[in-house]
């Protein structure tokens, strides 16, 4: 198995941001409140009134599929890189490795500086595709550990054999080894599990950042996260849909260093 060499772009890309902007917070620019003007417009004034107090900004398929991927998605990832924040395609890529290769491709070629993978595909044939593109284009990874969702128990949390060590272990332990062995960008853990934010910290030993979603809408909440080891956390509806989402952003920052 050949693991790509360490590309430190983006993990310094955001780094640098976090600290240029003093804020760990990651919007997920997901889903849009009605108003005037297009989507597009309502999406980039969003971030015109956020970007003081966030380093990064996420995109789902909330926004890609009505807007396009190289028409009004472009726009608004050109936007967030004007106003110096990285972006993270929120794709969960799981699929082959040949479509996985285009699916990554494609997100990259659209500007955007990550995208997010299931590592459950394993690496010959699954995710060594997306990497291998990854580090011809300076581009990050960032790999699902533990979602935040009720159910995420189901998938990352059931016990599964181990035949590296030949032991039974919950499937999100096994994430964050590959996580670490692969030499990922970043993981995914949610922020609503303070407790396996934890625990995977360690498997991880400070090498691969973690990135925990779920806070506000889902109910996990920025300090817990943040001194339970997360280095980076996205939040979305909590800012997006919020009648002032200028404070939204600022108090979510705020919070995490009170």
């Amino acid at each position: 198995m050949k693991i790509r060499e360490i590309v430190l772009l983006f993990k310094q890309k955001m780094k640098e941001s976090a600290e240029k902007k003093g804020s760990n917070i990651v919007l997920a620019l997901d889903q849009i409140p009605n108003g005037t003007g297009t989507l597009v417009e309502r999406g980039i004034k969003i971030l015109e009134e956020t970007h003081p107090y966030i380093c990064a900004v996420k995109l789902n398929h909330h926004l890609v599929l009505p807007l396009g991927l190289f028409d009004g998605t472009k726009k608004i990832v050109d936007k967030a890189h004007s106003l110096g924040l990285p972006v993270i395609m929120d794709c969960k890529i799981n699929d082959i490795g040949y479509t996985n290769r285009v699916i990554s491709e494609n997100y990259f070629y659209a500007g955007f500086d990550a995208v997010i993978a299931n590592p459950f595909v394993g690496w010959e044939d699954g995710l060594q595709p997306v990497f291998e593109v990854a580090e011809k284009m300076s581009r990050g990874v960032i790999l699902l550990v533990y979602m935040s969702h009720n159910a995420a128990w189901e998938g990352y949390g059931q016990m599964v054999h181990d035949p590296n060590d030949n032991e039974l272990k919950a499937q999100y332990r096994v994430f964050a080894q590959k996580a670490l062995a692969w030499n990922a960008d970043g993981a995914i853990v949610g922020a609503t599990y303070p407790e396996k934010i934890r625990e995977i910290r360690t498997i991880l030993k400070g090498k691969v950042p973690i990135y925990s979603p779920g806070v506000g809408a889902q109910g996990g909440d920025v300090k817990a996260a943040a001194e339970a080891g997360s280095e980076y956390l996205i939040i979305g509806r909590s800012i997006t849909l919020a009648g002032n989402p200028k404070q939204a952003a600022k108090s979510f920052k705020d919070a995490v260093k009170n």
